[in-house]
Parts: C-alpha cells; structure tokens; sequence
C-alpha cells in the first residue's frame, strides 16, 4: 500500500492530460462550393460556460445577419464567411474547438440549447464568400500553442500553404497581443 500511494498523484495528473485528439480526417478539397458535416453549440453548454459568450477571438458570439462558427482554422481559417445554401444564413468562423481539430466539421452557433438542439448534426452545402487568412489564424494561436489540438492546427497551416508562418508582432513587453482562451 505504501507503493502505490506516490503513484497515485502522478496517475491522476497523467490521467487528466491523457484526453486525445480527435480523429484526425483528410481534409476535403478547398473549393468554393463544399458539402460539410455541421454541429451547433452555444455559449451555455457545460463545455463553453467559462468561456462566456465569446469566441476565441475575444469578441462576441454573434446571431443575426452575420453569424459566428466555428471550424479547425487549418481548413477554414479565421475570417471565413460562408453562406448555408438551404438556410441562407451567413456564418464567420471566428471560434475553435479541441473537437474540431483536424475535422472536417463546421459548429454552428445558436443562440440557445433549444435551437442548437434543434439544429443537430447536418450535412449542407456552404458556398465560401470569403477565404480567411491562415496565417493570421496561425499568428493568432501562437499565444496558445502548448495546447495539442493547436499545434495540430498550426503545423497544418504550415504544411498546407506555400509561404512561410510570418513572426508575430508582439507589443512592448513581449505579451500576446490578443488574450486567446487556451482549451477551446
């Protein structure tokens, strides 16, 4: 018994890291056009309550004209703006999650657990209005590349697309520019 107590600590600890990535899924073709599988979450889900109602940008989840998503921004970075053929509607991936990491699945925001409910899982047909930068995407997840489903986004981004990952401009004082909630 006297053993086995010191492991214990240490196998919590491990334990606790030990989450692994998603499956990792060969990414579909960029195209404008794309049939993807969608998800909806919104911000009272017990996995998202911490982070409030902001995405990992900081800046509000939106609904209304303009909606916000989320996606792996090695597949649609930061700034995408796509229309859902069906709906209508117009989302901005403007979000991450460790569960889309390396997917290629778009979640939807809802403003309440009745319509993310309502939504479920859906195959649709987005047509892309507006590529983002992905190298903006990367320079924004630098601040929080300790986390695995990060990394996989930015190693991603740089095996992906042609130019170098530019360096980051950090203010005086070498802190992140923008404050990036890390386990999305």
């Amino acid at each position: 018994m006297k053993r086995s107590l010191p492991l214990f600590p240490l196998l919590l600890i491990l334990g606790g890291c030990a989450h692994p990535l998603p499956p990792y899924e060969p990414p579909i073709q960029r195209a404008a056009v794309q049939k993807v599988r969608t998800t909806a979450y919104t911000q009272s889900e017990s996995d998202h309550i911490r982070y409030g109602a902001k995405t990992a940008l900081g800046t509000p989840l939106r609904h209304g004209v303009v909606n916000s998503a989320a996606a792996d921004w090695a597949r649609w970075p930061c700034g995408t703006i796509f229309r859902i053929r069906a709906t209508g509607e117009i989302y901005e991936v403007d979000d991450y999650g460790f569960a889309l990491s390396g997917r290629n699945t778009i979640d939807l925001y809802k403003p309440s657990k009745r319509e993310m409910r309502a939504w479920g899982v859906r195959r649709v047909t987005i047509e892309i209005l507006h590529w983002g930068n992905p190298w903006k995407s990367y320079r924004k997840m630098i601040c929080v590349r300790s986390y695995r489903h990060i990394r996989r986004m930015m190693n991603e981004i740089k095996a992906w697309f042609i130019s170098p990952p530019p360096e980051p401009v950090f203010p005086a004082g070498g802190l992140c520019p923008v404050p990036i909630p890390a386990s999305r």
